[in-house]
């Protein structure tokens, strides 16, 4: 009986599972799961979860009786850190081993950890898996001060749960500007806004020395300089790291904070697959390798890997995608802003009803980005996809059809 090995309990692994019954694979499939629930998806955590909208019933990607009716054994609780590429077996914790004959590698990222004083005290909280999400929601309570370390995406969208939880909100980041790295100066400007409006403390340029303590539990911030931040719970949002020990047990190549794999997700082994946070993929379309830690990867990737693990010759072409709510902002986003030289912005931006894009030297669009607008993004990507240089002063144009504006 052939065996496909699945290393990430996660929505990648789920959607991996449910691919290869899709395509009527009647091998065995083994699903290897770190945390002891069901694979779920992970964007509600710092969402609807924190904000009590949700639990993990309605974001579990499948129940308990699927993965018994679809003959998918998933283990909970058991973490692979040793491959054997050329023997084809994964060690489990207690030593003994199981033969594959493909593995699929979705082991995703974990969380940043900081290096300061203070950081083991207890009230000092990371998110990333439900237990994490779990104890940050249970001490954000009305009237509670939070201190978050870092304004990415998952300390902002906690901020903005935790401000609708009543909870009083101080955000200490070393750049200018929020999620300056990933959208750029013009459009971070949006969310810094956004943020100190509905009542953050947003402290921006800002170096945190140490997470004050007393009696073993934290109590706040000390910032270089010597202010400080007082706060009952500390979170620290510094970004995640790619969880590779399995790929590096292989032997397999890595670069740029992933497994290389080809446009198929093959790895540099070819009866190993990898795919979402870890996978540094060859892109088709966008003619380079791209690695983004996005849900979207997850979701769709998997399928790709399946198809190739079973005899086909897909590519992974999907644009790089990501969305948030904030507070009465929502957005979605769509391929990579890297290199750009200019943002047009197109619609009502003090209103947060806009559409913007990132475009380079060439007026090439890069990226784009709709704001409570729900039906650009198709024709967003298509002018990502053409590679059709536009004429900015039409695309601010909200009387022009972006569809007149490729090809």
């Amino acid at each position: 009986m052939t065996t496909i090995a699945i290393v990430g309990g996660g929505l990648a692994g789920a959607k991996a599972a449910e691919a290869l019954r899709e395509h009527d694979f009647d091998g065995d499939v083994v699903i290897f799961g770190v945390e002891n629930e069901l694979p779920y998806e992970r964007p509600p955590l710092s969402k609807e979860f924190m904000q009590g909208k949700q639990d993990l019933p309605e974001f579990t990607v499948h129940d308990t009786d699927w993965y018994l009716d679809q003959r998918v054994e998933f283990r909970p609780g058991t973490r692979i850190d040793k491959v054997d590429a050329a023997a084809k077996t994964v060690t489990l914790p207690d030593g003994s081993t199981l033969t594959y004959d493909k593995l699929l590698l979705a082991t995703g990222s974990s969380s940043r950890h900081i290096d300061l004083p203070g950081a083991e005290a207890s009230g000092v909280h990371y998110l990333r898996t439900i237990d994490d999400a779990r104890a940050i929601r249970d001490v954000l309570t009305e009237g509670t001060r939070l201190a978050i370390v870092g304004a990415g995406w998952i300390g902002m969208e906690v901020a903005a749960s935790a401000r609708e939880r009543g909870v009083e909100v101080t955000i200490a980041e070393s750049a200018k500007l929020p999620l300056l790295r990933a959208l750029g100066p013009e459009v971070a400007q949006v969310f810094a806004d956004l943020h100190r409006e509905h009542g953050v403390d947003l402290r921006t340029e800002v170096k945190v020395d140490e997470i004050t303590t007393e009696n073993g539990a934290a109590t706040g911030l000390r910032l270089e300089g010597g202010d400080t931040i007082e706060a009952d719970v500390v979170l620290v949002a510094a970004g995640a790291v790619p969880n590779l020990d399995a790929a590096e047990s292989a032997g397999l190549d890595i670069d740029g904070g992933g497994v290389l794999v080809n446009a198929g997700l093959r790895s540099s082994d070819p009866d190993i697959y990898v795919v979402g946070d870890i996978a540094n993929a060859e892109h088709p379309i966008l003619e380079r390798r791209v690695r983004v830690e996005h849900w979207a990867n997850a979701l769709n990737q998997p399928a790709v890997a399946v198809a190739n693990m079973l005899g086909g010759s897909a590519e992974y072409e999907n644009l790089p995608y990501f969305f948030t709510d904030q507070y009465d902002l929502g957005m979605e986003y769509s391929g990579l802003s890297d290199g750009y030289e200019k943002v047009v912005f197109r619609g009502d931006v003090p209103g947060r009803e806009f559409v913007v894009f990132w475009l380079d030297g060439d007026n090439t669009v890069l990226a784009g980005m709709q704001v409570n607008i729900w039906d650009q993004l198709d024709a967003i990507k298509e002018l990502i996809v053409s590679g059709d240089p536009v004429d900015p002063e039409k695309l601010a144009d909200s009387s022009v059809e972006l569809s007149e504006l490729s090809g």
